[in-house]
């Protein structure tokens, strides 16, 4: 039996099991991820993120989802990072550098009160809506953007963003009355997405504020997705809905998105420890 220490972590509800590996991952870490993110049989969250040393950056992460995939990247998860080797000691800088499996993304921590890291700025890259490099196969066109869908549920249009990994962004009406576990899934495993897919379904409320409910691929629904936010704000800003600076309200709290003069995507929001803990791997 071995012992792993641990802190559950959380950005804006969008949990997490974060592991510190300085020297080694533990073995079979598809397994542990599907035993640890258990609800009822373990210690509970929507996957385990590993916090690494970086080769050329300050860090690195790995994430595995719930399911025991290996995703690319995660933005609520990025900033919990953040949090964590600040509040840790394992960092003195508020500018850190952190390898993913996507792209090499920057934090800026700020810093509260209690001299811990409050909230994190994120510079998530550049959007891709090529549909080779999301990617997306429909009708060999060169984007998707708010292309119709057969669905279970009838024709949905859907905008393909990248955000380090693929996302299909779906705005409706009214969020509550078409959002279903059974249609995201659907939608997850489509075959337009070769290498299934995150989905998003979002009611904008003004050109500021949208309203969003995310069902992950690996995961199922979570309360938020930093990545999933971001490409909803590109998509809401390439059809023409909101501009540059947008808020996005998910279940488990608000995320505010913000597309640069560069076309960089900067994500801002909370990141939460919750509590340390060693799970006994039998």
């Amino acid at each position: 039996m071995k012992e792993i220490a641990f802190t559950k972590m959380h950005g804006a509800g969008n949990d997490y099991i974060y592991i510190y590996c300085p020297e080694s991952i533990p073995d079979n870490i598809g397994q542990l991820a599907v035993k640890m993110s258990d609800r009822h049989f373990g210690v509970g969250g929507d996957g385990i993120v590993l916090i690494l040393p970086g080769k050329d950056t300050d860090f690195k992460m790995r994430m595995f989802n719930a399911d025991g995939s290996e995703a690319q990247m995660c933005g609520n998860a990025s900033r919990c990072v953040g949090k964590y080797v600040y509040d840790n000691g394992l960092t003195n800088k508020t500018l850190i550098t952190l390898d993913t499996l996507a792209v090499v993304k920057i934090l800026d921590l700020h810093i509260g009160k209690d001299l811990m890291v409050d909230t994190v700025t994120v510079d998530m890259g550049m959007p891709e809506t090529e549909a080779l490099k999301v990617p997306v196969k429909y009708n060999d066109a060169p984007e998707m953007i708010e292309a119709p869908v057969e669905t279970s549920a009838g024709t949905l249009n859907i905008t393909a963003v990248s955000m380090g990994n693929p996302h299909g962004v779906i705005f409706v009406e009214d969020l509550d009355s078409v959002f279903s576990h059974p249609l995201g899934r659907e939608l997850e495993i489509n075959p337009i997405w070769p290498e299934k897919a995150n989905i998003e379904f979002a009611q904008l409320i003004d050109p500021e504020n949208i309203r969003m409910r995310v069902w992950e691929r690996g995961s199922g629904e979570t309360l938020a997705c930093g990545t999933g936010a971001c490409a909803t704000a590109v998509a809401a800003f390439k059809t023409g809905r909101a501009g540059r600076k947008v808020t996005l309200h998910l279940l488990g709290g608000n995320l505010d998105i913000e597309i640069a003069d560069n076309g960089h995507v900067m994500m801002t929001g909370g990141a939460t420890t919750v509590f340390n803990g060693v799970y006994f791997d039998r």
